[in-house]
């Protein structure tokens, strides 16, 4: 399958089928060897070096088998036979998107908040948040649905199309086992400091161009969407990108505090403790459920521009030539 021809066709798997949980996720199946590398890996009383290269071997194994297993999967079921092969390219490339999934778990909790019911919006926040939801009020919630919305249309739709059209199905996995390396060892806390630090780096470069191509997807979905901004999503990108902890999520959730003119970032609670945040956007006020539903599709809009960005890269690269 030719590279646009895999991304326009699992971006359509993508809006069509969605996430469906029944599915069995390569993800998990990463995030399951992530668990036990780490079990194997990690010991008491280990030194600060020892911690360091041994999450760093289980990035890079990780990494690398990830890659390696997806690129041989369809060369080998292909060999049978190859309608069967591009079958399973499309189906690995599908589980790389989440644009549909975020847009139906974002809708469930501005759905729950219009009908005022409270325990069920945080519930149901719980489920696309690392957050403390328990206690949040109506405007947290959508300030939190709006953030999440901005930062995983970076990780989860510009990134992986970036990286699908760079270097096939193969590197978007890739890619996607970086990002749950670093959500699940790659915290600044005393159990992570090292062990997780080099899978926190690598995440940070693989998201450095794709969160910065999603910030201006963003700036021209505001073009189009109406009631957003695209100048003063433009202006508060420049002015706002990094007030945030991660030197990539301020990317995105700058500019589309801007789009929507709502105060993003602040403080937030994690397992009980405060963590003190910079306010992005903060001349701007407190977001509704109404503004969750324009930031939902202003991402939509964005994807479709991603969608354009990867086709072109794929039309810049040259065709392989064959003897």
């Amino acid at each position: 399958m030719n590279r646009a021809t895999l991304l326009i066709s699992t971006y359509l798997a993508d809006q069509l089928a969605g996430d469906p949980e029944w599915f069995p996720h390569p993800v998990r199946l990463i995030g399951s060897a992530i668990s036990r590398g780490e079990a194997a890996l990690r010991c008491r009383d280990q030194s600060a070096r020892s911690e360091l290269i041994n999450g760093a071997v289980l990035t890079i194994a990780i990494v690398g088998s990830t890659y390696w297993l997806t690129a041989a999967l369809p060369r080998i079921v292909r060999r049978r036979s190859a309608r069967l092969g591009e079958v399973v390219e499309l189906l690995l490339g599908w589980t790389c998107l989440a644009a549909r999934n975020l847009e139906q778990e974002a809708r469930a909790v501005t759905q729950a908040l219009d009908a005022n019911n409270l325990p069920l919006a945080r519930k149901r926040l719980s489920r696309i948040v690392g957050r403390d939801t328990e206690h949040l009020n109506p405007e947290e919630i959508s300030r939190a649905v709006i953030e999440t919305v901005a930062e995983s249309a970076s990780d989860g739709i510009m990134a992986p199309l970036f990286y699908m059209a760079l270097g096939g199905v193969p590197l978007a996995m890739a890619y996607k086992s970086i990002n749950t390396l670093d959500s699940m060892i790659g915290h600044a806390d005393d159990r992570y400091f090292y062990f997780g630090k080099f899978a926190a780096r690598c995440d940070d470069a693989a998201n450095f161009l794709p969160s910065r191509l999603c910030a201006l997807s963003i700036i021209g979905a505001a073009q189009l969407v109406k009631g957003a901004e695209a100048s003063s999503a433009w202006d508060t990108w420049r002015r706002d990108n990094t007030k945030h902890k991660s030197p990539n999520a301020g990317q995105p959730e700058s500019a589309m505090a801007g789009a929507l003119h709502v105060a993003l970032g602040g403080d937030n609670t994690y397992a009980g403790e405060l963590i003190r945040g910079q306010r992005i956007g903060d001349e701007f006020a407190a977001p509704d459920s109404r503004k969750v539903v324009q930031a939902i599709r202003i991402v939509s809009v964005a994807t479709v521009i991603g969608l354009g960005l990867g086709l072109f890269i794929t039309a810049l690269r040259k065709p392989r030539r064959r003897d």
